[in-house]
């Protein structure tokens, strides 16, 4: 009988100490987030670290309480000890079933530590996937992109591409705005146009240095940058606060100066052919 109601004891002690993990678990998680949600903007502070370790307070917290009941029990104690004597072939065989969960850990951990981006950070990352960087764990991390979803990618593969960060220090960006013009318009009149319309945006603002404004630079500048088989390509240079009004800026002057040429009679540049019948 003395024996079934240690069993007992010993099985309420057990679920006591994950309950009070789990409850403990939820507390500092929600604390965590709360502090990240009021203070992030308010002090400037940088949320990434935060999430990452908001994230691993469930495995820090669990293991705690894994190694608290191993201990109290003597007959877990026992099988622990079993357990640390095979514990050369259980590595062995972890180590290569884990290797890529433990390579996207590694890879969460230089994350963090050297910054290459944060939550809240617009990012491009390889070829394929731009967006906002809405979450970073243990394993991977969550890009929000412009169509409202969300692209989970495992740590280790950011670590190999490349990633283009376009507010880690200045979101500012310098918007290209491309027009082919023919050979024989007024290249005079299109770039005027085309530097007009650009300044008139509400987007568009003005970033020129001392140097710049001592020397009388435009705002805006225009320059032909080649000669093609479409015509002369015209450049336009103009600067905005972030990556997502230089797209609105872009799209509304290229409808601008398309309706602007029409009423000069100003003809965009195509490629000519020539068809010689024999």
């Amino acid at each position: 009988m003395n024996w079934i109601d240690k069993q007992w004891e010993q099985t309420i002690f057990a679920i006591s100490v994950l309950a009070v993990a789990f409850v403990v678990s939820r507390i500092l998680r929600s604390l965590i987030g709360r502090f990240i949600r009021s203070a992030a903007h308010k002090l400037k502070v940088d949320p990434t670290r935060y999430n990452f370790f908001k994230n691993a307070v469930d495995f820090i917290i669990f293991l705690i309480a894994a190694i608290v009941i191993f201990r109290s029990i003597p007959a877990l104690r026992s099988m622990g000890t079993t357990l640390l004597t095979g514990a050369g072939v259980l590595a062995a065989i972890v180590g290569f079933a884990s290797q890529s969960a433990f390579s996207n850990i590694i890879s969460g951990l230089f994350l963090v530590i050297f910054k290459p981006f944060r939550v809240g950070d617009r990012v491009k990352i390889g070829q394929l996937y731009t967006g906002l960087v809405e979450d970073i764990t243990l394993r991977h991390t969550i890009i929000k992109d412009f169509e409202n979803k969300r692209v989970v990618i495992p740590n280790s593969v950011i670590s190999n591409e490349t990633v283009i960060n376009s507010t880690i220090i200045d979101e500012k960006i310098c918007v290209f705005i491309e027009v082919p013009i023919a050979f024989h318009a007024n290249v005079d009149k299109a770039m005027e146009i085309i530097q007009q319309t650009c300044l008139s945006h509400r987007f568009c603002i003005d970033n020129r240095s001392p140097e710049e404004l001592t020397e009388g630079e435009s705002v805006v500048i225009v320059k032909v940058i080649s000669f093609s088989e479409f015509g002369i390509q015209l450049r336009g240079y103009a600067w905005t606060d972030n990556p997502i009004r230089a797209f609105e800026l872009k799209c509304d002057v290229l409808v601008s100066i398309q309706q602007q040429f029409l009423k000069e009679n100003l003809e965009f540049g195509y490629p000519g052919r020539i068809l010689i019948n024999r």
